[in-house]
């Protein structure tokens, strides 16, 4: 049975408020055509750590937000119910089993909130998105990070062996990030069927509108297996180019959606945000270009890296993980002295760097001052060269 609006309400303690100013805003018809950090003539530095869209909004999307700039003086509350409602059509499912949130992050917080404690733990892949696990610390939890396996996935039964009585919740990141790659569909199935019967299982799928037609991969909300457990992440940040409005929501059972939103920040989310996104949700053919120019410009890379003999993992987002043959370290710090910002240092795995795929101008940039480098010696291998991890399971955090 669907919610009644004075209940969506009362579960829903989000709302807004918009710090941008008019004048700022009007550029935004700029901002979607180009990416302003690529301006060679701006001391601005290259963001290169930071995996959006470099192309931005889309035009639709753009005019969305101008035209809504007017109503930035009113709470959006009424504006909760239709965007879950759009979201809920849009996935083919009930607004009852979405949960908005002020980015995919503030999923994360909630899900840490409502099911980590001091004497539960948090079980995660390592190398992953690591603000969760910065989260399960907060409240006290034990941190159990289990290497990746030497194809890049998660080491599903490494990750088994470490869940018991005590763990609270499971951390999937699926495209991962940082590396890119994927882990299996049947597998991850094979891995929710042998799990505790009341463990929830966080599945973030930040990067879904990335991975293009693959035998391994599909997303559990597109493709649900009706498992109450699950709770699967999804971002406006990455594809949709919202980073800087900052909304995400999840989907999940009804009972877990309530869990969820008890834990929610009040008036988290912005009336433009809202707006925004059920704009994007509407431009589909945006999406597509936006992914193909995304396969192309990773293609660019690719060759790019291998012309240079370097190594890199496989990647099924809009950002690569590459072998530099040089200590991580040094290589963001030369970046860094030319201008230039890279992602943070990978835990094991000391000679990767993870570089998001940007406007042309910007990766012409960035292999300029790769240039600058001293030449060093470097053997070619393939994308899945298994030069990853350290085998050390269940590294205690």
């Amino acid at each position: 049975m669907d919610i009644s609006r004075r209940n969506f309400f009362r579960q829903i303690a989000v709302g807004a408020a918009v710090t941008a100013s008019p004048w700022h805003l009007d550029k935004l018809s700029q901002v979607a055509s180009q990416d302003r950090s690529s301006s060679r003539q701006s001391s601005e530095p290259i963001r290169l750590d930071m995996n959006i869209n470099p192309n931005g909004p889309s035009p639709k999307v753009v005019e969305a937000i101008r035209a809504n700039l007017g109503s930035v003086n009113k709470y959006p509350d009424s504006d909760y119910l239709p965007l879950a409602e759009r979201i809920a059509d849009f996935h083919k499912i009930t607004p009852n089993e979405v949960t908005l949130s002020c980015g995919s992050r503030e999923v994360l917080r909630m899900a840490a909130a409502a099911f980590l404690s001091r004497h539960k733990t948090l079980v995660l892949a390592s190398p992953s998105f690591g603000h969760v696990a910065d989260l399960a610390k907060r409240a006290d939890a034990q941190v159990i990070a289990v290497p990746l396996d030497k194809y890049y996935a998660h080491d599903l039964n490494a990750m088994l062996r470490h869940t018991n009585a005590s763990t609270g919740l499971v951390y999937i990141c699926n495209p991962n990030n940082p590396t890119g790659s994927l882990t299996p569909r049947k597998d991850l199935e094979e891995f929710f069927q042998k799990l505790p019967p009341k463990l929830a299982v966080v599945i973030d799928e930040a990067y879904h509108e990335y991975v293009g037609p693959s035998s391994e991969y599909a997303s559990f909300i597109d493709h649900p297996i009706h498992d109450n457990r699950l709770i699967v992440v999804r971002t406006f940040s990455k594809m949709y180019g919202l980073a800087g409005l900052r909304l995400g929501y999840a989907v999940s059972s009804k009972e877990t959606s309530l869990k969820l939103s008890s834990m929610q920040l009040e008036r988290g989310l912005n009336i433009v945000a809202t707006r925004a996104a059920a704009a994007a949700l509407d431009d589909s053919e945006y999406v597509r270009q936006s992914s193909k120019r995304n396969v192309d410009d990773r293609q660019e890379f690719y060759n790019q890296t291998n012309g240079r003999m370097l190594r890199q993992v496989d990647s099924h987002t809009n950002f690569v993980l590459m072998n530099t043959g040089l200590p991580s370290s040094q290589v963001i710090e030369h970046f860094g002295r030319n201008n230039i910002v890279l992602g943070r240092a990978v835990p094991l795995m000391d000679k990767y760097v993870r570089v998001a795929i940007s406007t042309k101008e910007n990766m012409k940039e960035f292999w300029r001052v790769w240039n600058l480098q001293p030449p060093h010696p470097h053997k070619m291998a393939t994308a899945r060269d298994p030069a990853a991890p350290n085998r050390e399971e269940g590294v205690s955090l």
